[in-house]
């Protein structure tokens, strides 16, 4: 696509985010280790590649829950990725097979990061951006599987904290690069939606309804 960056762009653009990526896969394989044993969760993490989907998996498991629940709450958080890959679709290349190919590059920050002021996304940004937080958490999950006796416990470290401090900061970034009342009421909107359902309804649940502020954007 014209005015595309490559992927080298997108790598250089990723590099903040690697030490968070890799104290997040370690986190999950010291987690998943004594659950899940420790080749599971180093091959969940290459298919799935989805730390949002893998913890509430995992949290299921440890729970007691059976596969099929764990499966379930799984694909409950991946369902962000439908309206996300609707959004970048047009600006990927090719046939149907490669699109779908390129489109295994849309994760959170990649999006965040790949995304243009018009609506459209940055093709070479979205991988480029992709490969070193796939490797990151990738081998962060080996080694906190692998070498869990030698971390030890996440949350002495502070890991909890990173999850939350991630997304709240390509909140910022997103709302400070786009302006404007739109983005700051649909953000409004989703707080109010998800603060709402979470006394109600099973975790996740409220997240995924908090999408719908994003037809706000509609009015445009």
């Amino acid at each position: 696509m014209e005015g595309s960056g490559d992927i080298r762009s997108g790598i250089r653009a990723a590099l903040p985010l690697i030490v968070p990526t890799l104290a997040l896969g370690v986190s999950f394989g010291v987690l998943a280790e004594p659950v899940m044993g420790s080749v599971a969760p180093v091959a969940m993490s290459i298919l799935v590649f989805s730390g949002g989907a893998q913890f509430a998996a995992l949290s299921v498991l440890q729970s007691g829950g059976a596969a099929a629940a764990a499966i379930g709450a799984g694909m409950l958080m991946n369902t962000r990725w439908l309206p996300m890959s609707f959004a970048v679709a047009p600006s990927l290349r090719g046939g149907t097979r490669r699109r779908a190919l390129e489109a295994q590059a849309i994760v959170d920050a990649s999006f965040v990061l790949a995304s243009r002021a018009d609506g459209t996304f940055d093709r070479g940004v979205l991988i480029g951006a992709t490969l070193p937080q796939a490797a990151c958490w990738i081998s962060g999950t080996a080694i906190g599987a692998f070498g869990g006796g030698a971390v030890g416990d996440p949350d002495r470290f502070g890991l909890d904290a990173v999850f939350p401090a991630f997304y709240l900061c390509l909140l910022a970034g997103e709302l400070r690069e786009r302006g404007g009342r739109t983005p700051v009421l649909t953000v409004a909107l989703a707080s109010v939606i998800t603060l709402a359902l979470l006394p109600s309804l099973p975790p996740g649940l409220p997240i995924i309804a908090a999408s719908a502020a994003a037809l706000i954007g509609l009015r445009r």
